[in-house]
């Protein structure tokens, strides 16, 4: 099967099992139910733009286990020119659905994850877990599917291991093995534009030890398969009414955010790719984060390009001109290229791994995510700025109120400025949306904690080389140890 069109991806999820909730009510149709819907049509626009000759070549990319044409969220990365197209893929996908395309992008990162964690695994244990995860991943090209990514666990107390936990539901774990695969049960959390995607692929949570051999799980099965239940989350946008005109500025995209509950779901052999072996929990994981620590700097780079877009666009309409913000203006842009100049840099100082795919820069990936972790709220900050209260105190009234026979000519004469009051109001909700709103990101924790990435940096950082280049040119001949040193 070629790369689907959209017609082909929509009538996928119709064809679904319904499991998916909000509000404590079914949806019977993701692709139509006011809380799906809209991630929906965000991730249905990588398929519209690869049927589309100018933006086919960014959203495509050739297999390189079949010669066809693939989408590149079903890729594996194996130069840093993969990289650096996937940075541009995630940028563009901004600018097109005005927020992200979670459903896809986690579950490319997990695939890829696991691509290098099997082949270890099988090398050095000769196990078939890579094998296995190449004749999925044919079938997935050859689908053409979607794939969220799955990894947070509920934890429980966080100062214990899971085998410590007073209930082991709190981490994702096997309560059987069967000759044909496992039964699972327990939970992942905060996992993103689930609604939209055909399968799901999970990975371990964290690195483990041997004595939680029970939670070293990865596997991949359908969104629909039984046994697991999807809650959806609730969101900014939920508090309006979006089916109203501008209320919500973006019509084809939106943020969705799950919890899965896995009530002893089976897992069919073939899809199972980890099961028990600690020691590469770690290698899964940290082959998670360098790409996804990296590409998400073009993530948030695409959404600040729409801020500082809106931010003029309601400026404009009150009749400012760009030139009056120009220092804000120049900060936005520096803070949107530094995160994804950052994150090329990991893709471009990588290695390549024996298996074939190309490892980013964990130092780089991990100093990116400590900056998206803070500026895009600055770049939120200026757009807020530069579009005026309009945009960041909440004040605008509704679009019925707008629309009201009674007293809306009296709203939409006042809310006039230089331009219409329509337009004005769509460029401040544009703002709002995207600093205050339903389309802001996971910059803080969304692809791990800020706190986190320090440690990594903190030990991948190595200060004593950097001791030792001083202490030369420095002249210094003694040997100067760390005081704290034992």
């Amino acid at each position: 099967m070629a790369i689907r069109t959209y017609n082909e991806y929509i009538e996928s999820l119709k064809a679904m099992r319904p499991n998916i909730y909000k509000f404590d009510e079914l949806i019977e149709d993701v692709t139509t139910h006011p809380a799906t819907k809209r991630t929906v049509e965000g991730h249905a626009w990588t398929f519209k733009a690869a049927a589309d000759p100018e933006l086919k070549d960014m959203v495509t990319t050739t297999s390189h286990l079949t010669g066809e044409p693939i989408s590149r969220y079903l890729s594996i990365i194996q130069k840093p020119e993969d990289m650096f197209a996937n940075s541009r893929m995630k940028r563009l996908m901004f600018h097109l659905t005005g927020t992200c395309t979670g459903g896809r992008c986690a579950g490319w990162t997990a695939l890829n994850a696991m691509f290098i964690a099997t082949w270890e695994m099988d090398n050095d244990l000769g196990t078939d877990y890579h094998q296995r995860l190449l004749t999925w991943l044919k079938d997935a090209q050859a689908r053409d599917i979607t794939i969220s990514g799955a990894l947070t666990d509920a934890k429980g107390d966080r100062t214990k291991k899971p085998s410590q936990q007073e209930d082991p539901d709190m981490f994702l774990h096997v309560v059987d093995k069967r000759d044909d695969g496992i039964v699972v049960r327990g939970a992942k959390l905060m996992i993103c534009g689930v609604a939209a995607a055909n399968e799901i692929f999970v990975l371990p949570g964290s690195a483990y030890k041997d004595d939680d051999a029970d939670y070293c799980l990865s596997f991949v099965i359908p969104r629909d398969t039984e046994g697991l239940t999807i809650v959806e989350t609730r969101h900014p946008s939920d508090e309006r009414d979006l089916e109203d005109g501008f209320d919500n500025p973006i019509t084809e995209g939106g943020i969705t955010q799950a919890f899965l509950l896995f009530e002893d779901v089976f897992v069919p052999k073939e899809r199972l790719f980890m099961c028990g072996e600690a020691k590469y929990t770690a290698r899964a994981v940290m082959s998670f984060i360098g790409p996804y620590r990296a590409a998400i700097g073009g993530c948030v780079a695409g959404q600040g390009d729409i801020k500082i877009g809106s931010a003029i666009l309601t400026a404009r309409t009150n009749g400012l001109s760009a030139k009056v913000f120009s220092d804000k203006v120049i900060q936005m842009h520096i803070n949107n290229e530094t995160t994804f100049g950052m994150g090329i840099a990991s893709a471009a100082m990588g290695k390549p791994h024996p298996s074939g795919a190309w490892t980013c820069d964990q130092l780089l990936s991990n100093v990116n995510k400590v900056h998206v972790a803070t500026l895009p709220y600055h770049t939120s900050v200026l757009a807020q700025d530069i579009a005026g209260g309009i945009a960041e105190t909440g004040c605008m009234p509704s679009y019925k109120d707008f629309q009201s026979k009674k007293y809306g000519h009296l709203i939409q004469k006042y809310m006039k400025a230089k331009h219409s009051a329509e337009a004005r109001t769509r460029a401040a909700r544009l703002v709002e949306w995207c600093t205050i709103g339903g389309g802001v990101p996971g910059c803080m924790h969304g692809g791990g904690s800020p706190d986190g990435a320090k440690l990594m940096i903190r030990a991948m950082g190595d200060i004593e080389k950097k001791v030792e280049i001083a202490r030369k040119l420095a002249g210094v001949t003694e040997e100067i140890p760390d005081p704290a040193a034992k």
